[in-house]
């Protein structure tokens, strides 16, 4: 029925993105453009290909998005400008001012499109008074390796930014302002978004203090002094009075769009939730559990079952390898399968970018743990020193996508064949 269950993977994963790219999809959301002056902003992995959707509707369009190296798209107005991600650069920095020149001066009867998607939160960055570019850089380095969950990084970023956490809107105000949003975060919040540039906040200064203290996250003498002038805007503040804030795709949409697929295909779909978080290596244990606990129910030619989440998945990373979380839950998914029949699995993140690596996660099957051996890996000490990416670059595991100008956040399909 399937004959070749990594292609069929790798199929789901490619309809995953599709369903999500912005030259689908945004325009079925954009409005008419309005008249008078009219001003593109963005920031995200996909917001290069967001403004190419807009400018295919309305033309060239005044504006300023930043995107991720290698994530440009060719715009006719729109000026695109590329930045580094995960971790913020100078030119982010520099772009973000211009953006905020941009904005100053605009007045009611201006209207801003905000074009906001994951990636967003590294992308836009204008740190608080005191705080330098490198000295943020270290805070971001230091949070992703820390373990702690996308939601709590971004109460920091937030706090430690004058961009974030809704200050980017209330820099436009008295315009009018509709940001569109491409959802990468679990639980589809706005305000977490890329750190809810546009959105109203209501955590505190103490609230940034308090995750740096319980993921044990080692900061500069500057970053206390800095959280206590944060200037998040709170939720209510007449100056985001007049935003609107749309989620027009979201990872709901993209599974759904896969189970589609596979059903069509023979499989019986079991959706696992679309906001899945916690430590990478423990999720795919409980994950590795439940398919050898169906393969063992599953009679000879009954339906292939496949399970399929998405979310965003952490590392605290211990070891000096390359990897990312994707790619970490699949090394350790084949630990715990330990070679058992039937059972393939892919995990991919629908940006391509799995960590900081250019490559988007990787597939694992019954034999994976049997090339290891071939090739002299030893695949548990891969995981101890997070490596997973080199793991499966040697077995020929790896996925590897190239910017697919979208971010949906993780996928993870694991397909149990009955014997």
């Amino acid at each position: 029925m399937i004959p070749d269950p990594v292609a069929f993977l790798r199929s789901l994963f490619d309809r995953a993105v599709e369903v999500a790219d912005p030259m689908r999809s945004l325009a079925r959301v954009l409005p008419e453009k309005p008249a008078g002056r009219v001003v593109v902003i963005g920031a995200g992995k996909a917001s290069a290909r967001m403004a190419e959707a807009v400018e295919a509707v309305w033309g060239p369009c005044e504006g300023l998005v930043i995107t991720r190296y290698g994530y440009g798209r060719p715009c006719r107005g729109v000026e695109i400008v590329e930045a580094a991600h995960p971790v913020p650069d100078a030119a982010g920095a520099a772009a973000t001012l211009r953006m905020l020149e941009l904005l100053a001066g605009l007045g009611e009867a201006d209207f801003v499109l905000a074009l906001i998607s994951g990636g967003a939160s590294a992308l836009l960055v204008a740190p608080n008074d005191g705080v330098t570019l490198a000295e943020k850089q270290a805070v971001n380095a230091a949070l992703l390796a820390s373990g702690a969950p996308i939601s709590a990084m971004n109460v920091v970023r937030k706090h430690l930014s004058r961009v974030k956490g809704g200050q980017l809107a209330a820099a436009a105000y008295p315009a009018r302002m509709l940001a569109l949003m491409i959802s990468d975060v679990p639980g589809d919040d706005p305000a977490f978004i890329g750190s809810g540039p546009t959105v109203g906040d209501a955590t505190t200064p103490d609230d940034a203090a308090e995750v740096l203290r319980r993921w044990s996250v080692p900061v500069p003498p500057s970053v206390p002094e800095a959280l206590a002038r944060s200037g998040v805007i709170p939720p209510g503040d007449p100056r985001l009075s007049r935003v609107e804030n749309v989620i027009y795709a979201a990872p709901a949409q993209s599974l759904a769009a896969a189970a589609e697929r596979a059903a069509a295909a023979g499989c019986e779909v079991r959706l696992l939730g679309d906001r899945l978080e916690g430590e990478a290596r423990e999720v795919a244990a409980l994950q590795a559990a439940q398919a050898k606990e169906i393969a063992a129910g599953l009679a000879p030619g009954s339906k292939p079952v496949l399970l399929l989440s998405g979310g965003e998945l952490t590392v605290t990373r211990t070891g000096d390898g390359v990897g990312g979380p994707n790619a970490e839950f699949c090394l350790a998914l084949a630990l715990a399968l330990d070679g058992a029949p039937g059972i393939h699995a892919i995990a991919c993140d629908t940006d391509g970018v799995d960590g900081a690596a250019e490559v988007a996660g990787a597939v694992i099957g019954p034999e994976t743990l049997a090339k290891a051996k071939a090739v002299g890996l030893d695949a548990r000490a891969a995981l101890g020193r997070n490596d997973a990416h080199s793991f499966f670059a040697a077995v020929g595991g790896q996925v590897v996508t190239g910017p697919t100008l979208t971010n949906v956040n993780d996928f993870r399909a694991v397909l149990i064949l009955p014997g």
